[in-house]
């Protein structure tokens, strides 16, 4: 490798650093991180902190400030080209006089979608694009499903015993894993837009569903999936002004239960028709209400709904090292299933960590792509 890739990549790290620090800070926009580097210096850096405010190549640029004439612009996804809530960072790029721009990889927002790496080449600027493209492309998993699939990049998180139970026979759950495992489920929880559970995970904890972490910031949106609105109205999601809540349920929904809901604060959706809630329409949805990342913390039933519905993009399951038994205890997933072990779900990209004596085991689902697709869960 020459020493001008080496040097690419490096401070192209540096700008995915950047980047993965604000990861839960940006809403339904991509996070970004910008390098600027002039005679093997740095210059500036920058990184987007929250929609509606300055990207990560206007902080950057602020800090480089006259140096920024002649020099080398690493940043994360391609400079945006288009009027949103800021202007384009391509004009700004382009008014500051820098030399080149290597970015990590494109935007696959079509208002953008090589654009923006087009509108600097016409002005002279010399562009290069996929360096350290996988790393950044991770980055934004979620925003780049929410652009591409118009519905919420979806996490489902689970805490079991080995044996595959997440609540003994009782109902008891707390607690399964241990206090490391729960902590980095409010960092996972911050790094996502909305948490979503079924309404029966209301009923049996009355659970607040939010981040408790050491430095306060934004509340995820709380969802519940809830077809005849039994979500009581004292529920915490519904009284302690935490966060957000939504309810989704279904057109065959008690009216009065549901404005009484809405009284109360609550915003609430009618998708599907029937008795149970349309998850895909319902995730569809929620894009509309520009939610880009979701946490799903449900029980077996929800769970088995969105894998059966195709619409988990990426599983993270925490094993304690516990064996609790029980014909009714509750499990992960419950779904019709497959006949033969060869048709069953299978993760790719897998990766296992420790936290302490729990094991986390993490991957993104293959499915088998099927016809019959319009696949419904029973909440």
């Amino acid at each position: 490798m020459n020493r001008d890739v080496m040097n690419d990549e490096t401070y192209m790290r540096l700008a995915v650093e950047l980047a993965a620090a604000a990861q839960g800070q940006t809403g339904s926009n991509p996070v970004v991180g910008c390098v600027i580097v002039k005679d093997g210096r740095i210059v500036g850096i920058g990184s987007h902190l929250k929609r509606g405010e300055g990207h990560a190549e206007v902080h950057a640029l602020a800090m480089a400030g006259e140096q920024a004439a002649d020099s080398t612009v690493y940043v994360t996804l391609e400079p945006c080209s288009h009027y949103g809530k800021t202007p384009p960072c391509a004009d700004r790029l382009i008014e500051a006089k820098v030399k080149r721009v290597v970015a990590a990889c494109q935007d696959p927002n079509p208002l953008v979608a090589g654009s923006g790496l087009k509108r600097l080449f016409d002005h002279g600027i010399e562009v290069q694009v996929g360096v350290l493209e996988e790393e950044a492309l991770l980055l934004n998993e979620h925003y780049n499903t929410y652009i591409t699939e118009k519905r919420p990049f979806i996490t489902l998180k689970t805490a079991s015993t080995l044996d595959g139970k997440i609540a003994a026979y009782t109902g008891d759950s707390k607690w399964i894993t241990n206090e490391a495992a729960r902590a980095y489920v409010h960092t996972l929880r911050h790094r996502h837009q909305a948490i979503m559970v079924g309404v029966g995970t209301i009923l049996a904890d009355n659970p607040s569903l939010t981040v408790r972490l050491p430095v306060p910031g934004v509340q995820p949106v709380r969802i519940i999936i809830d077809s005849q609105l039994r979500t009581p109205i004292h529920a915490k999601v519904v009284q302690d002004g935490q966060a957000e809540t939504m309810i989704i349920t279904t057109e065959r929904a008690d009216p009065a239960r549901a404005a009484r809901l809405e009284e109360a604060g609550v915003t609430v959706i009618a998708c599907g028709v029937g008795e149970q809630v349309d998850l895909t329409l319902a995730m569809h949805t929620l894009a509309d209400y520009e939610i880009s990342s979701l946490l799903l913390e449900g029980g077996g039933t929800l769970n088995g709904a969105m894998l059966t519905a195709e619409l988990v993009d990426k599983m993270i399951l925490f094993y304690a090292p516990k064996i609790i038994g029980g014909r009714d205890a509750p499990g992960i997933v419950q779904m019709d299933g497959w006949a033969r072990m060869s048709e069953a779900y299978r993760l790719e990209r897998v990766n296992v960590t420790t936290y302490g004596d729990n094991v986390c085991i993490s991957g993104y689902p293959v499915y088998r792509r099927r016809d019959d697709s319009d696949v419904h869960g029973d909440h």
